[in-house]
């Protein structure tokens, strides 16, 4: 089962008698929801982590009195800020998933993303995407050796020192980036800090497959947040249980997550304790739905490989004759 209501409900009418068991790769899947939730709701402990090791780092290069730097609204922002408002202006008039996705000519996930996040958390994952990113890591040199010089330095000297530094861009986005200096419109540089998920494929994959880089960035992540540090022990411990088939004390560690844990992880404890029976048979019982939902996987792969291009006959054919 996957814990929906609706297979639990058809369940019960159609085999009163038959045990649930929850899928094992469901409950997995949700849990990473709630642990990316929580990276989401503290990028701003990891921001300040990385700011506060930067200046603690870094030596500061000679002062200079600049204009007021002011952050551009890049395209993809501008784009999100008016895909939300359209989207939220529309479900408060009524419409459903489907009837917005048509009319915005859009995906439903995309469209059921934007209903339920909030527009801080999509205006993050935007910025993390603007274009230029290829820059980035060399911004924090280019404003130091234009600081030191006073200004006084071409974009093509700028573009060589970079490039032997391992910069593999443009020089006409040097250049950019140093018009942008002169100008006091350079965005400020940003910390380098890892996206919500990739902290939590870390989190998620078993530790021996992470690299020493890896297990290193992730230990900085838990030194700057205590929130996702009991995330990333309970979704381990979790990992643990089902690995390991240890049923019995699942209502323990949702004792132990109802208690401390940030708010995402309590939330799937509590549909865990809701559908208590069948999760924890899925932790217990040998029984699993992984074949068919590697079948589920391969019609939907094939679906959309023949999508707009084929009839449903041949689709059903290639379904039944593939293994």
């Amino acid at each position: 089962m996957t814990g929906a209501s609706a297979y639990t409900k058809a369940v019960k009418e159609a085999a009163p008698d038959a045990p649930e068991v929850a899928d094992r790769w469901h409950l997995l899947q949700n849990l990473s929801a709630a642990v990316e939730k929580t990276c989401h709701q503290h990028r701003d402990c990891l921001r300040k982590h990385a700011e506060q090791e930067t200046v603690t780092n870094v030596p500061e290069p000679p002062p200079m009195l600049l204009p007021p730097a002011e952050l551009p609204g890049t395209q993809i922002i501008e784009r999100t800020r008016h895909r939300y408002e359209d989207i939220h202006r529309l479900v408060e008039k009524g419409w459903t998933i489907s009837a917005i996705a048509r009319r915005l000519n859009l995906d439903r996930k995309t469209v059921r993303r934007f209903r339920d996040t909030d527009l801080d958390q999509l205006l993050a994952s935007a910025r993390d995407r603007r274009p230029n990113g290829v820059l980035e890591p060399f911004k924090a040199y280019l404003n130091a050796r234009f600081t030191e010089t006073q200004g006084q330095v071409s974009g093509t000297r700028l573009f060589h020192e970079i490039h032997e530094r391992g910069y593999r861009g443009s020089r006409q986005v040097v250049r950019k980036h140093l018009a942008a200096l002169r100008a006091g419109t350079a965005a400020p540089v940003r910390a380098d800090i890892p996206s919500p998920r990739k902290i939590t494929s870390w989190i998620m994959w078993p530790r021996e497959t992470l690299t020493d880089s890896q297990e290193e960035r992730l230990l900085q992540v838990r030194l700057a947040c205590p929130d996702i540090t009991r995330a990333c022990d309970l979704a381990r411990a979790f990992g643990d249980l089902v690995r390991h088939q240890r049923g019995f004390l699942l209502l323990q560690w949702i004792r132990q997550a109802e208690q401390d844990a940030p708010k995402p992880m309590q939330s799937f404890a509590g549909s865990l304790r809701q559908d208590l029976d069948a999760v924890t048979a899925g932790l217990t019982l040998p029984w699993s739905s992984g074949a068919a939902e590697g079948h589920v996987n391969r019609v939907k792969t094939l679906k959309r490989a023949m999508y707009g291009r084929a009839s449903f006959e041949l689709l059903r054919t290639r379904i039944l004759t593939q293994p």
